[in-house]
Formats: C-alpha cells, sequence, structure tokens
C-alpha cells in the first residue's frame, strides 16, 4: 500500500471527525461536554459504545491470540455480559437517582472527602495508563506499517495523533464523542467482516461453508475446565462480570457516555442492546481469527512470531487494497474510539471531582476546562513516550498491570458502600486502597507455591476488592447511613 495512500486516509479520516465535532459542539457548554445536556439517543450510545469498549489491542490482539487459546475468551465475555445487566440493573438508577456528572460524587456522600478524591484518583491513575498503553501499541503498528515511511519520527506520530484528538474533543466533549464513536465503530465491524469476505471468496466459501469451516476447526474450541489454568470457564466468567462491574460500571469514562442519556429507562436500554451488539462483534473477530490462521494454513504462509502481528500483515499484504484500507481505517477508529473517551473522562474527573468546578461561573469553568484537557493530553503524551524510552515489552506490560490493581479499591469502596450501611473512617481509606493492591501483588507472585499449582488471572480483581471491602470492615462502625 502506497504511503501517500495512506497519509491521505488517515488525514481524511480526522478530517471527517473535526467536521462532526464542528456541528456538536457549536453553543456548546461545560454541561454539553460533561453530560451532552441528556439529550444522547440511546441506540446512537449503544452503538457507538461497542467501538469504545474495543480498544485497537483488542482489534489486533483477539485475532491473533485464537491459535493460543482458541475460543476461550468468549468465556470471559459471557462474563461481561451479565456484568452489564448487573451495571443497568443497579448502578445506573443509583447514578440517575442521585444525578450525579462524576460517578465518584457517590463516595463523597456516602463516605466522606478523603474516600471521594481516593476513587477518583485510582481512576485517574488507572484510565491514564491504560489509555497510554493501548495508544503506544497501536502507534507502533502503525508507525512501522506506514509512518516510517515518510521518516516522521515516533513522538512526533504520537504529538500529532494526541493534538487531533484535543483538537476534535475540547469544545464538544461527551457530546462530540457519542458521535465520532459510533462513526468509528462502524469503521471497526467493517473492517472485520471485509476481512472474512475477502477470506472466505480466496478459500471459495459460501456462508454454509464459512459457518462449517469455523465449527469444525480446533481453535474454535470454547469451553476449559482446568481449575488449575487461568482460561478456566468459572475463572473467566466471574472475572468477565466482576471486570465489567468496576471497568464499565465503576469507570467514569464509559459511564459518562450512559449518563448522556435522557432517563433512567433509555440508559438501561442502551446497556441491555449494547451488550448484546458487544457480544455479537466479538464472535466476529474470533471467527476472524479462526479464518486467518486456516488461510496462512492454506497457502503456506508462517504464523509470526509474536500472534498480534498476524491480522496486520495479512492484512496489508495478502487481501488486498480494499481490505488493506478497512484495516487501516479499523484499526485506527479502534485506538481513538477509546483514547478520546478516555481523555474527555479524565477531564471530566479532574475539574468535577478536584476543582470542584461547579462553584464557578460559565466563563471560568469553560477556561478550567480546556486548560485541564490540555493538560490530560500532554501528559498522555509523556507517558506514551516514557514507554517507547523504556524499550522493554516486559516493563511496559507490567506498568498496564499495575494499572489494573487499582480497580479493585474502586470495587470495594462502591460494593462497601452501597451494601453497607457502616461509618467508615474516611480519613483512614487511602490507607486501606494501597495495602489491598499490594497484598493482591504479592498474592499473585507467589499463587502457584501458596496453593498448589494455582494461577491468578482476572479474578485477582475479586481479591482485590475483598481486601478493600475487609479494610474498609476494620475502620467502620455500625452507623445508620442513608444509602
Amino acid at each position: 500500500m502506497s504511503p501517500y495512500l495512506v497519509l491521505g486516509i488517515v488525514l481524511g479520516y480526522f478530517v471527517v471527525l473535526i467536521i462532526i465535532s464542528w456541528f456538536t459542539s457549536r453553543k456548546a457548554d461545560t454541561q454539553a461536554f460533561f453530560t451532552a445536556n441528556r439529550k444522547s439517543p440511546w441506540y446512537l450510545v449503544a452503538f457507538g459504545m461497542v467501538g469504545a469498549t474495543l480498544s485497537g489491542v483488542t482489534f489486533i490482539s483477539v485475532p491473533g491470540e485464537v491459535g493460543n487459546s482458541a475460543f476461550s475468551y468468549l468465556q470471559f465475555v459471557f462474563g461481561n455480559i451479565v456484568g452489564y445487566w448487573l451495571v443497568a440493573g443497579i448502578l445506573l438508577p443509583l447514578y440517575y437517582r442521585m444525578n450525579l456528572v462524576s460517578i465518584y460524587s457517590f463516595l463523597d456522600t456516602r463516605f466522606g472527602p478523603k474516600s471521594y478524591k481516593t476513587g477518583s484518583f485510582f481512576f485517574l491513575i488507572s484510565k491514564l495508563i491504560g489509555a497510554a498503553f493501548r495508544l503506544f501499541l497501536v502507534a507502533g503498528v502503525l508507525q512501522i506499517a506506514f509512518f516510517d515511511a515518510f521518516n516522521i519520527p515516533f513522538a512526533l506520530t504520537v504529538v500529532v495523533t494526541i493534538a487531533l484528538i484535543w483538537v476534535y474533543t475540547f469544545k464538544g466533549g461527551i457530546k462530540t464523542i457519542v458521535w465520532t464513536d459510533t462513526l468509528q465503530t462502524l469503521f471497526l465491524v467493517s473492517a472485520v467482516v471485509f476481512t472474512i469476505v475477502a477470506i472466505s471468496r480466496s478459500l471459495n466459501l459460501n456462508m454454509a461453508g464459512l459457518i462449517e469451516t469455523i465449527t469444525e476447526d480446533k481453535n474454535s474450541r470454547l469451553f476449559f475446565w482446568d481449575w488449575r489454568m487461568g482460561n478456566n470457564f468459572f475463572k473467566q466468567f466471574i472475572s468477565g462480570m466482576f471486570i465489567t462491574i468496576v471497568m464499565v460500571g465503576m469507570d467514569q469514562d464509559m459511564m459518562q457516555k450512559n449518563l448522556t442519556c435522557k432517563n433512567k429507562r433509555e440508559a438501561q436500554k442502551n446497556m441491555l442492546v449494547f451488550s448484546l451488539a458487544f457480544l455479537l462483534t466479538v464472535v466476529l473477530f474470533l471467527c476472524l481469527g479462526v479464518m486467518l490462521y486456516i488461510f496462512a494454513r492454506e497457502h503456506g504462509i508462517s504464523i509470526p512470531e509474536t500472534t498480534d502481528d498476524l491480522y496486520p500483515m495479512l492484512a496489508l499484504k495478502y487481501f488486498g487494497l480494499p481490505v488493506g484500507i478497512a484495516f487501516l481505517l479499523g484499526i485506527t477508529a479502534a485506538a481513538y474510539s477509546s483514547a478520546d473517551s478516555a481523555l474527555t473522562a479524565l477531564t471530566t474527573s479532574f475539574t468535577v471531582d478536584f476543582l470542584k468546578i461547579e462553584r464557578f461561573e460559565e466563563k471560568k469553568k469553560q477556561r478550567l476546562k480546556m486548560l485541564s484537557h490540555l493538560f490530560f493530553s500532554v501528559l498522555l503524551i509523556l507517558v506514551i513516550l516514557l514507554f517507547k524510552a523504556v524499550n522493554n515489552e516486559s516493563i511496559v506490560v507490567a506498568v498496564f498491570k499495575v494499572a489494573g490493581y487499582t480497580y479493585g479499591p474502586i470495587l470495594g469502596l462502591f460494593l462497601f458502600g452501597i451494601y453497607s450501611k457502616r461509618k467508615v473512617n474516611d480519613k483512614a481509606v487511602p490507607a486501606v486502597a494501597i495495602i489491598a493492591p499490594v497484598l493482591c501483588y504479592f498474592i499473585s507472585i507467589y499463587s502457584e507455591l501458596l496453593f498448589n499449582g494455582y494461577q491468578f488471572g482476572f479474578e485477582l480483581l475479586i481479591l482485590n476488592g475483598a481486601f478493600t471491602v475487609l479494610g474498609l470492615l476494620l475502620i467502620s462502625k455500625k452507623h445508620a447511613v442513608k444509602n
């Protein structure tokens, strides 16, 4: 694929996003930035959330991982679906009843200012590192595949792309993102469908033959029952459920989109429809993974040492120009649909939770919001460049995993706040929130020795939350609290 064609596609993609931003951000005030004035159509939010949930890492990793773990990822997704339903039934009614802009305001009402700041701080750390990690990996793929041809340094690539995200989000915020996410989801899903169709034609398969080929392949195995392995069904299912509750229901980024719906009922419809659309999209990714391995086998193509490289390699070298263009748009959309909403959520959480922006008049609000948005844009660039400077994949992945530990205290705080009426010592909450993930870290290192070969997977989040709940119990006393 010509580098000039690639450059034109990427620039054209951002031009479309900026045009959407212009239309959606006219006369936008801070309420539009934070809540879209609670006027978003629920079906638009539901479709757009698919793209925001599937990051660029998922886009290239899930198909490649099929060769290692078959369809076992779907066990995790089944747990996600139940988690989405629980969020719709329990958390959304709570947030709408309290009319929240930042969901961490609940912790202030329930426990006090220290708990409130602790929950919000842990979110800021988690989201900043998580968004930077995902953008770093995808930017690396785009750099090698395209931008090196123009001798554009990685640092400039990162700065320009984050600057473009800032341009189309700084004014309209979540109001703009609801619409751009819809376009990005369309690109993402279209890329997968285009690729599957291209492979089917090259192998002379009709729809029935395609389904039969996928279901009979060894890589389509779904259920795994060995209790000691990380991909055990019950581990994956339960972990998927709790991770969704935390990383969707207790995450400002994902909830901010849901809270733009007109009312609780529409937000719940959005969540239920989105969960089914998400399941269908993941199934498409897994089916694509099977077809990629079959195509490589049939054509004698060697599988890359890193399976993440399989989809990019085949899409750009073997499937023709239309699929290559679709792949480029898909991976770009997947990367930036999660990054733009993360940037907006970071701005919202910081300005509402720490700067208390509601105290100021509109002109001051606009200035604080813009400066905060710029601050987190720069911070995101610096973290990505730090990952690049370290230049050690194991260290970068370890940092990302550490960020995952910070969701455990958020889970514990919300669970204790919702289901207990005990009054905690608010000043001691930050200590509990630090001790819980540290304990989990050491347990995960020595788990095989301590628990007869047991390996912790995603379920470590549950243990983290449990330690937080236990710590809150120890620093609390009986007291009637209105939930």
